[in-house]
């Protein structure tokens, strides 16, 4: 597909929302909700993410509206950020291209009670021991090696496997997305060549924009939510992203092999083959449903086991355990999943498949799937940005469940491809240049880096004011880059 500027309709709705009407292209059985403002709008009609708003909004079974949210760029078949629920009642269907290939690429945020000063005379040292501790890069592999059937316990049991093994402890599972398992999860129908691709691979960062970042929470914008998440200002955190590998790769490619001739066989049309998908209740949709949850679970085991080295690595270079230095897990949330959840849809309750690809759950306080914990408040939601700007730790609000199926964003969004990013690096030193900025950061490739630069994301913070001004989710804290590792 053409990634030329987009030129069709977006017409203001209000409250951060724009239209594409489903008269715009035939085929179309809902409307298109983009959700940005006007300063976004320039970035967003600059690459064809719109038109697969559009394409979405073709499928069977689609409910309410195709979405996307202010952090939205193009991507295979959806654009990363985009959302929308199917329901099985109505012929819906499920599209590995709404998942995305990362299966559960997701977000994991550890607290510390250390605070800057204590941080920043060793943050050096800590950068270089965690680059050097956890591994980072295409195909790496890491210290954790299982045999295929501990591989298909990964999947079968999530966490709680590698937990049972010393690494990590069960409050960790209290503060994981679905206590870090989607059950229906069947690891005997994912193929040989996808477990042998996650054996090796289950604690290791992998490459493009996943990272671990050390960060302080530099503004604090709810008191009371940030107190019930246990953040202060100066406090310092780990942020990790990462999903499931070449695991979750090989899961996804092996489903779009699987749904190449779904459309004709099952009898409807799709604008663009990479929406590949399947009735949700056919043999391969069926298939591939299990399949995507057994790596979800893988997902939620890489995200442990890199918490866990990062854990460890703390406390070598401060010499006290990381129970002393109060490593406790925040949240874990998913970005890259689908999930059969109940929504209110015209006033009726409906179990619909809802597809969030580069977007980010936000259910709100009093929601019975908010952790115990939290259920007062509401979701944490945790959204990185660039590594020479910021993060954020944001609520979920009642809006997401009126407007989003209980969705926000999932971080900046590209403003610029990979390659424009390395043209554009090309004579810099973007370590240096972060240097200058207070943050220290450290690559496998220099190419890494370049493609990771700053400029070549949106401003985290005009995502962010997006989806608060609209009640998807609400600011609670913000968190500036220290020191960052990339693949």
């Amino acid at each position: 597909m053409s990634k030329a500027e987009y030129t069709g309709p977006l017409e203001p709705m209000g409250c951060h929302c724009y239209r594409i009407p489903k008269t715009y292209k035939p085929g179309m059985r809902v409307d298109g909700h983009i959700y940005a403002n006007e300063k976004l709008l320039e970035a967003i009609r600059k690459d064809q993410a719109p038109e697969q708003v559009a394409n979405v909004a073709t499928l069977p079974g689609i409910q309410v509206a195709s979405i996307a949210m202010p952090d939205i760029h193009w991507g295979y078949g959806f654009c990363i950020g985009g959302v929308c629920a199917t329901d099985p009642n109505e012929g819906g269907v499920i599209s590995p291209g709404g998942v995305g290939y990362d299966i559960n690429c997701g977000v994991r945020l550890v607290k510390t009670n250390l605070f800057l000063h204590d941080v920043q005379p060793r943050l050096k040292e800590l950068v270089k021991q965690l680059f050097h501790t956890i591994p980072s890069g295409v195909g790496r592999t890491g210290k954790y090696k299982f045999d295929p059937a501990e591989t298909r316990r990964l999947m079968g049991e999530g966490p709680k496997f590698v937990i049972q093994r010393g690494l990590g402890v069960p409050r960790d599972l209290d503060h994981t997305e679905a206590y870090g398992f989607i059950e229906g999860g069947d690891p005997e129908l994912v193929s040989d060549h996808a477990v042998k691709r996650g054996s090796e691979q289950c604690g290791t960062l992998g490459s493009g924009n996943h990272f671990l970042e050390v960060q302080v929470v530099d503004r604090i914008d709810d008191d009371q939510v940030a107190k019930a998440f246990g953040l202060e200002l100066n406090q310092v955190c780990v942020m990790i992203h990462s999903g499931s590998r070449g695991l979750g790769y090989q899961v996804c490619d092996d489903a779009l092999a699987s749904f190449r001739n779904c459309a004709q066989k099952y009898g409807f049309h799709l604008p663009d083959r990479q929406l590949a998908c399947a009735p949700v209740d056919s043999p391969e949709g069926r298939k591939y449903i299990a399949q995507m949850r057994a790596a979800a679970n893988f997902g939620f085991c890489n995200r442990q086991l890199l918490m866990q080295q990062a854990r460890e690595v703390f406390a070598a270079v401060f010499g006290r355990s990381w129970e002393d230095l109060g490593m406790e897990l925040l949240y874990d949330v998913a970005h890259n999943i689908a999930k059969l959840e109940e929504h209110t849809i015209n006033g009726q309750k409906k179990k619909v498949w809802v597809h969030r690809k580069g977007a980010t759950r936000a259910f709100p306080a009093g929601h019975p799937e908010v952790p115990e914990a939290y259920r007062a408040v509401g979701q944490p939601v945790i959204i990185p940005g660039d590594m020479g700007r910021a993060s954020w730790v944001l609520v979920g609000a009642p809006g997401a469940m009126e407007k989003t199926f209980g969705t926000t964003c999932h971080g900046a969004g590209r403003a610029m491809s990979r390659t424009a990013a390395k043209a554009d690096a090309a004579g810099r030193k973007i370590d240096r240049e972060l240097e200058h900025r207070g943050v220290i950061a450290m690559a496998s490739s220099r190419f890494g880096l370049a493609e990771e630069q700053p400029k070549a994301y949106k401003n985290v913070d005009d995502v962010v004011e997006v989806v608060h001004d609209a009640n998807l989710s609400r600011r609670v804290a913000r968190m500036r880059p220290l020191g960052v590792i990339k693949g």
